[in-house]
């Protein structure tokens, strides 16, 4: 296997092992484990569970910031339409974003500092594209639009659908 397929397949690992076990209960061990390899042949790739946990992160944000990016429709139904893409990449990387939009719960000051990076980094890909699309007020929506997708995700971790308040499941 490449070198680069095999990194990915860690960081796949990861994430499942992250979402069942939690940040501070997952064990580099137990990833490996996962995986099926040593626990020094992850530390091949990751020096630290944190920088495994980061990898998690960064991959989770570009896929959900590339998401919105990708979505095109009319202004009227943009914020609809990017409301089901997010609710898309619940159901194709439910782990991986649910983890990525629970991580700011996480103290250690990196990871924080990572979860903000992110969050930011979503919020002017939404920002820019609600300029584009000329919605009044794009910086303000773009905060109530993220707001959304955090009640969305407390719906689908608490098995709530009443709270879901976007793209809601036929």
């Amino acid at each position: 296997m490449a070198k680069e397929d095999r990194k990915q397949q860690i960081i796949e690992a990861a994430v499942s092992v992250f979402a069942k076990q939690g940040y501070y209960k997952t064990t580099t061990a137990h990833i490996a484990q996962a995986v099926g390899v040593t626990q020094p042949y992850v530390f091949h790739f990751f020096k630290t569970k944190e920088e495994l946990f980061i990898a998690v992160l960064e991959q989770s944000v570009n896929r959900i910031a590339g998401i919105f990016r990708e979505v095109e429709a009319p202004t009227e139904h943009l914020q609809d339409r990017m409301g089901e893409a997010f609710y898309g990449l619940l159901e194709t990387h439910r782990d991986e974003t649910l983890l990525s939009m629970q991580a700011f719960t996480t103290v250690e000051p990196v990871i924080r500092k990572k979860v903000q990076e992110g969050f930011a980094h979503i919020h002017k890909v939404v920002k820019e594209k609600f300029e584009q699309a000329q919605i009044p007020q794009p910086g303000f929506q773009a905060s109530a639009f993220i707001g959304i997708g955090m009640a969305t995700v407390v719906s689908e971790v608490l098995e709530l659908p009443e709270l879901l308040p976007y793209c809601e499941k036929d």
